[in-house]
């Protein structure tokens, strides 16, 4: 059996990074359903650990010439075993590496990682890695169906960790700082069962993956950040071919459901209407267009308008003012901006008990 770091347990993806940076020596498997951003993470670990060489591997597309190939060393009479390129082996660095999908590998590929995957001389090839690099794999559940396979002697050299799907209040933090379409944040927001699991046994849900039925599409942190590209280019396409667009990416159900999100910001009041006359510009009164103006607005705050904003939120109800500022004040980007202004402190401190 695999070591299991979390006795059956699941960690979020901050969770996952955290004990990889602690633990650089193990070599962990991160498995969740589709979509989830397992392998966003090597990103975050490069940012982390800048000195590493950055290397991914998308496993399930690599040939055995894509590791590794004999050549001939004439002098010594004998062939050796030279890695690819991709690896970097040749640049006198620590490599910080994924291997994407390993577990759905070719079996003679996942054979010739396989030595890379130990802790003492870690090699591919004939040539070692540097002893500090770090490996990462990352594969789906068996639960899903999908065609992941890993042998007793595999699991037994690797750690997994099963990664949680995120929460919508989890994606909608991480969602605030890139750059993510209003409309879908607020859609995420007012329904929130999208972010849901299979595995929590809700199978009548229209929107998420379920490996018992037959699905073209499903909503999935990555599969909604696709739909945020398909709803910015909005104006471009006609109505039939959005919901196209966001049937092939999201699912029917979704589709049909976050059309009235993208009504509503077209229905909004503009952005500088609120600049300019932020107590008498128009309030959405409706719970889908509040959440898209609320979602809208962090996406432009700056310090120069969050205390025009300011005096234009505190006219709708207290629940989006609280939606407001408490994604506002998480956002690793708009926060400073946020607490830049005492119209913002002052709604914070007089409503400690809303946060």
């Amino acid at each position: 059996m695999s070591n299991v770091i979390n006795f059956g347990k699941t960690v979020t993806l901050k969770q996952a990074a955290q004990i990889i940076l602690a633990t650089p020596m193990n070599r962990y498997m991160l498995r969740s359903e589709p979509g989830c951003g397992k392998s966003s993470l090597h990103g975050y670990l490069c940012a982390a650990l800048p000195e590493y060489l950055p290397v991914f591997i998308d496993v399930p597309n690599m040939d055995l010439g894509d590791i590794a190939m004999p050549v001939i060393d004439h002098e010594h009479k004998v062939t050796r075993y030279y890695p690819n390129s991709r690896f970097r082996l040749n640049e006198g660095k620590p490599i910080l590496a994924m291997y994407d999908e390993y577990s759905k590998g070719a079996p003679p590929v996942m054979n010739m990682l396989h030595p890379s995957l130990e802790v003492y001389n870690p090699r591919i090839g004939d040539v070692m890695l540097d002893p500090a690099s770090i490996i990462v794999m990352t594969g789906n559940l068996n639960s899903d169906g999908v065609g992941d396979n890993l042998k007793a002697h595999t699991r037994n050299r690797i750690i997994t960790l099963h990664v949680s799907k995120p929460t919508a209040d989890e994606w909608l933090e991480w969602a605030v700082d890139h750059d993510i379409e209003p409309v879908i944040m607020a859609w995420v927001q007012r329904f929130p069962h999208c972010m849901a699991s299979y595995l929590d046994g809700d199978e009548g849900n229209p929107y998420i993956y379920n490996p018992k039925k037959v699905q073209t599409a499903f909503v999935s942190p990555r599969s909604l950040e696709r739909a945020s590209h398909i709803v910015r280019a909005r104006g471009l396409l006609d109505q039939d071919s959005v919901i196209a667009a966001l049937s092939g990416t999201i699912g029917e159900a979704a589709a049909r459901d976050m059309q009235a999100f993208i009504t509503y910001q077209d229905q909004l009041p503009t952005w500088e209407s609120i600049m300019r006359s932020p107590t008498t510009a128009t309030v959405p009164d409706s719970p889908g267009a509040c959440a898209v103006m609320v979602f809208g607005a962090i996406a432009k705050l700056d310090k120069n308008n969050i205390g025009p904003f300011m005096d234009y939120v505190e006219r709708m109800e207290p629940e989006w003012q609280a939606a407001f500022c408490i994604n506002a004040a998480k956002s690793k980007t708009k926060q400073a901006v946020a607490f830049s202004s005492k119209k913002f402190a002052d709604w914070v401190r007089n409503n400690e008990d809303m946060l």
